[in-house]
Order: structure tokens, then C-alpha cells, then sequence
């Protein structure tokens, strides 16, 4: 997926606003933030606010292209829990948009129930 994305991206962007390509992916740990053991997690989200956040996100200074995709159901141990790539000029464009939208997922977007 990541790999198709990219190449899409630099097909499609012009090269004078291409110069960075971000992607995060996140990956069920074996641990919560409070150390506690993780078996599994139960994820779903809302389609409607990743795509608003996604088309709100793209229309940032220097930014060319965000893709995001969200795994939902139930979760071990190892599997993704989300994918997230943002493109764009500069560093300077990129980075902070990067860390508001993976942010924005994580607390708004995303709904997660640990479960052991």
C-alpha cells in the first residue's frame, strides 16, 4: 500500500512542490501506556471525520497529498492499526502537519477498547 501511494505521488505531484514524503504506521503494541498487558484491541472509526481532517489537512501550505487508512475490528498484537503518509514541500510544511493530523486521528477520529 505505502509503496503504491508513493509512486502515485510522484507521478501525479509536480516536482517543484515535492520534496518530502512522511508515513506513519501504527502498530498494536504488547503493552498499553500504562504497561499493562494487550491481547487485543477492538478499533473502529469515523469515515466521515478522517475524511474532513484529511481534506482540511491537504488544503495547509506546502502540502500536495495525504493518504490515510485506518484498520478496524479486532486487533493483535503486531497488526497495523493505522497507515498515514503526508506529502509535501518542505520540512517545514510537512512535520507539523504530520503531527496534528496523526494526533487529531488518535484522539478524535479513533475509537480504541483495550482489551487483555
Amino acid at each position: 500500500m505505502v509503496d503504491e501511494w508513493i509512486q502515485e505521488i510522484k507521478k501525479k505531484c509536480p516536482p517543484d512542490r515535492l520534496g518530502m514524503i512522511l508515513v506513519h504506521n501504527g502498530v498494536v503494541r504488547a503493552t498499553s501506556r500504562k504497561g499493562g498487558p494487550v491481547a487485543r484491541m477492538k478499533l473502529s472509526y469515523s469515515r466521515a471525520a478522517l475524511e474532513e481532517a484529511v481534506r482540511r489537512f491537504k488544503e495547509r501550505e506546502g502540502i500536495v497529498e495525504i493518504r490515510a487508512w485506518i484498520n478496524e475490528g479486532t486487533l493483535g498484537v503486531g497488526d497495523d492499526i493505522m497507515v498515514v503518509l503526508v506529502a509535501g514541500r518542505f520540512r517545514t510544511d510537512v512535520l507539523p502537519v504530520f503531527q496534528e493530523l496523526i494526533s487529531l486521528i488518535k484522539t478524535e477520529i479513533v475509537k480504541e477498547d483495550e482489551t487483555s
